[in-house]
C-alpha cells in the first residue's frame, strides 16, 4: 500500500507585502533614539477636550485676623511655610490700657501653606484687616471651561486626565464633581469642576490646565499612541518593527477610527502585538532604504545567501554566484580547496615524469 506524503516547503524569504522598507545598522538605530509601543486591544476612551485652571477648593482657604485693635508685636510665619491648625502665627499688642498692655496670640484657623502675609512687626491693625492667608492644597479644584454644545455629554462622576503646562511630564486624574449653574455668555462655555488629589502640593492655584474628559468607553479596540502616526490626513501610515529582521521597519498604511488626547483607534493595517515606532518615526521617513541592504540583512538572519529582493537563492544561483556559498564552515571549505590544488599538482608532476621516462627509452606512449 502506497501512502502519498505532501511536503510543504516554506521559503525563508519575506513575502513581497511584508518586505521591510528600511533596514538600519546598530549605529543608526542608536543615534535616532527610537522608541516603540505595541498595538493592543484596550478599553478606548472617547474624550472631550477643554481648557481651564487650578483653583482653591471651597472651604480650604483660611484668613487670620485680630478681634481687637492693636499693634503687631511679632510675626511668626513667612510665605510658603507649612503650618498646623491652631499654630501660633502672630502676636498682637492690644490697645487696651495696661502695664504692660495685654498681648493676644493669633492662631492658624486651618492647616496648610501660608500664601500671604499682610502684616509687619509694629504695624497698627484693626479687626477688619486680613493679616495672614493660609491655603489647604491637599485637594484642589480644577475648573474646565467646556463649550456649551458639549454640555449634554457631561455627567458628575466622569473622570478626566489633566495636563499642566508647568508640569508637562505628569498626568493627573480627576473626577467631575459639579457643573456650573450658569454659563459664561462671553466665552460660550460652561464650568465643570473636578476635585484633584494633590498630596505633593505640586498643583497651585492659578496654574493653567488642559482637560481630557472621558465621556464614553469601548472595549477590545486596537489602538496605538497618536505620536506614532505619520503622513497627511488622507494617507496615514506607521513604521512597524519587523518581527524577523534586526533593525528593519515596514511602512504600513493604516485606516483610523476615533482618537483622543493620547491614542488613536486603528480600524485596519495593524494586528495586536505589532510594534510601532513612536519616537523617531518622523526621522525614519528621511532614512531612505536605510544603511543595510535587504540581502545583507537576510543573509545575516538566516545564515545562507539570498537575492537582492530578499528571496532565497536556488542551488543553481549559488553555484553561479562568485564567492563562497557553501553551507559548511570556512575551515572545511578552505580544506577542500587545498586538497584540490594538491591533487592537481601531483597529477601534473606524475604526467611529466612518465613523459620523461618514455622519451629516454624512446618508447612512444599509447
Amino acid at each position: 500500500m502506497r501512502h502519498l506524503v505532501c511536503v510543504f516547503l516554506i521559503p525563508c524569504g519575506l513575502p513581497a507585502a511584508s518586505k521591510p522598507d528600511i533596514i538600519l545598522d546598530d549605529v543608526a538605530v542608536s543615534n535616532m533614539n527610537l522608541e516603540f509601543a505595541e498595538a493592543e486591544e484596550t478599553v478606548f476612551e472617547e474624550t472631550v477636550f477643554a481648557l481651564g485652571g487650578i483653583e482653591v477648593l471651597p472651604g480650604k482657604r483660611g484668613i487670620v485676623s485680630s478681634r481687637i485693635p492693636g499693634r503687631a508685636l511679632s510675626v511668626l510665619v513667612v510665605p510658603h511655610q507649612e503650618v498646623a491648625a491652631r499654630a501660633e502665627v502672630a502676636l498682637v499688642e492690644s490697645r487696651q490700657p495696661g502695664d504692660p498692655p495685654p498681648v493676644v496670640k493669633l492662631e492658624a484657623p486651618i492647616a496648610g501653606l501660608v500664601s500671604k502675609v499682610n502684616i509687619a512687626q509694629g504695624q497698627p491693625i484693626s479687626p477688619d484687616d486680613a493679616l495672614i492667608e493660609i491655603l489647604d492644597l491637599s485637594t484642589v479644584e480644577a475648573v474646565a471651561h467646556v463649550p456649551q454644545h458639549l454640555m449634554a455629554k457631561l455627567k458628575p462622576g466622569q473622570k478626566a486626565h489633566l495636563r499642566i503646562q508647568a508640569l508637562p511630564d505628569k498626568v493627573f486624574e480627576a473626577r467631575l464633581v459639579h457643573i456650573a449653574v450658569e454659563a459664561d455668555g462671553n466665552t460660550g462655555t460652561i464650568g465643570a469642576a473636578f476635585h484633584v488629589a494633590n498630596p505633593d502640593r505640586l498643583l497651585r492655584p492659578g496654574m493653567k490646565a488642559e482637560f481630557s474628559i472621558v465621556v464614553s468607553q469601548r472595549e477590545n479596540v486596537v489602538s496605538i499612541p497618536r505620536r506614532a502616526l505619520q503622513g497627511d490626513p488622507a494617507q496615514r501610515f506607521v513604521y512597524v518593527k519587523d518581527y524577523a529582521l534586526k533593525n528593519a521597519f515596514v511602512k504600513a498604511p493604516v485606516a483610523l477610527g476615533s482618537q483622543n488626547d493620547r491614542f488613536v483607534e486603528v480600524v485596519s493595517g495593524l494586528l495586536p502585538g505589532d510594534e510601532v515606532v513612536t519616537r523617531g518615526a518622523y526621522a525614519l521617513a528621511f532614512a531612505g532604504k536605510g544603511s543595510v541592504s535587504l540581502k545583507e540583512a537576510m543573509d545575516a538572519a538566516h545564515g545562507h545567501p539570498h537575492n537582492e529582493d530578499g528571496t532565497e537563492m536556488t542551488k543553481e544561483q549559488q553555484a553561479a554566484e562568485p564567492g563562497d556559498h557553501d553551507h559548511g564552515t570556512g575551515a572545511a571549505r578552505g580544506g577542500w580547496s587545498l586538497l584540490t590544488t594538491f591533487f592537481a599538482a601531483m597529477s601534473g608532476f606524475l604526467l611529466l615524469l612518465i613523459l620523461t621516462v618514455c622519451k629516454r627509452r624512446e618508447v612512444t606512449p599509447c
